[in-house]
């Protein structure tokens, strides 16, 4: 039996002997978890390198696989469903590898007493996100619980992609000199669930941004060869993303604050809610880090597709202060950006 007390870890994870809200919300809790329990355990080299998904040898070419799980509440939310971010999330993790998605699996835990009528309803909608992002459901598994311990629906999916020959993409690679770029507006996910959870108005309708993103990768990586590190910030937002990056590749990352694109309803959101818009979930965006002789051609290409038509170049790849997030702010300033404890908003994928 593994015991806590003998991971090698910071001493903030040995301070809670169960599991808590926070391991699952894409913070620093999330990310000991995986770095000192689940990676050792498992001794896997695909694994080890904590990308979105796993790149692995095939009898021709190379295959990319992941899997999520989905435990979204409520299971409806301005702009989505819990059936499409079955879909589009792991069709993403397949993408940011620069992979083509093929094939998911879904295995649904359903709780007893879900009307029917809404099962339907979320089925539909993930069948038609399918349909829209190329891929196949070609397996699956359901199982019902008790009243009560399913919170209605949860989902999860595994993905199979293609990759081609010579690519290689992932959160290692980023370099010094490198540019950091975002596809567009953050936070939109996570406030549009918060605000329907908790019945909050804010004078403007918030909506997901959930959306399948394998084309814009696609047309991106028609446009350069340059593309070292892609990344979908979900849990844990755009500030867990490039944490993970930074230290991964054991770089600086530095972001510029005024250049990151938030939309005015959605800040005004988290100037409300007392939230930072970097960690904030996002479903349909993603972060690219490339050589700065392709940040142009990138930015250019992003900006002409319509999922990236809201992108911006917002920071560099530094040889200083390896393995943190550094945030410049308006007024010159400098702030590090941790990964959380905890997490800001549970139960938003």
């Amino acid at each position: 039996m593994i015991d806590p007390l003998t991971w090698s870890c910071p001493l903030p994870l040995r301070d809670y002997p169960n599991v808590v809200l926070g391991h699952g919300g894409g913070g620093r809790l999330s990310a000991d978890l995986v770095e000192h329990l689940f990676v050792p355990a498992f001794a896997s080299t695909a694994l080890a390198r904590l990308g979105d998904a796993a790149v692995l040898p095939a009898p021709a070419g190379r295959l990319a696989f992941s899997t999520d799980s989905y435990v979204v509440h409520p299971l409806f939310f301005p702009g989505g469903s819990i059936g499409e971010l079955a879909v589009h999330g792991t069709v993403n993790d397949l993408a940011m590898m620069g992979a083509r998605p093929l094939y998911l699996s879904a295995a649904f835990i359903l709780e007893e007493g879900l009307p029917l009528q809404t099962l339907g309803a979320i089925v539909d909608r993930m069948a038609a996100a399918a349909r829209e992002a190329g891929v196949a459901i070609t397996t699956g598994d359901t199982k019902v619980v008790d009243k009560g311990h399913g919170h209605g629906c949860y989902i999860t999916t595994a993905g199979v992609g293609v990759l081609a020959d010579g690519l290689d993409i992932g959160p290692d690679r980023a370099r010094p000199g490198d540019v950091v770029l975002i596809s567009g507006t953050l936070g939109d996910h996570g406030m549009a669930v918060m605000s329907v959870r908790e019945g909050l108005e804010f004078g403007t309708r918030l909506e997901s941004d959930t959306a399948p993103l394998a084309h814009l990768v696609a047309t991106l990586l028609a446009a350069t060869p340059g593309v070292h590190v892609l990344r979908d910030p979900t849990r844990g937002g755009l500030a867990s993303s490039l944490n993970e990056i930074a230290h991964t590749s054991r770089v600086g990352i530095t972001l510029e604050e005024t250049a990151l694109p938030v939309r005015p309803e959605v800040q005004a959101a988290c100037d409300l809610l007392g939230m930072d818009p970097l960690y904030v979930a996002n479903e349909g965006k993603l972060t690219a880090i490339v050589a700065p002789e392709a940040a142009e051609a990138a930015l250019e290409a992003l900006r002409g597709h319509p999922l990236g038509k809201d992108a911006a170049i917002i920071g560099r790849v530094t040889a200083e202060h390896p393995g943190l997030l550094v945030a410049k702010t308006a007024i010159g300033g400098h702030r590090v950006v941790p990964l959380q404890m905890g997490e800001q908003l549970p139960r938003i994928c």
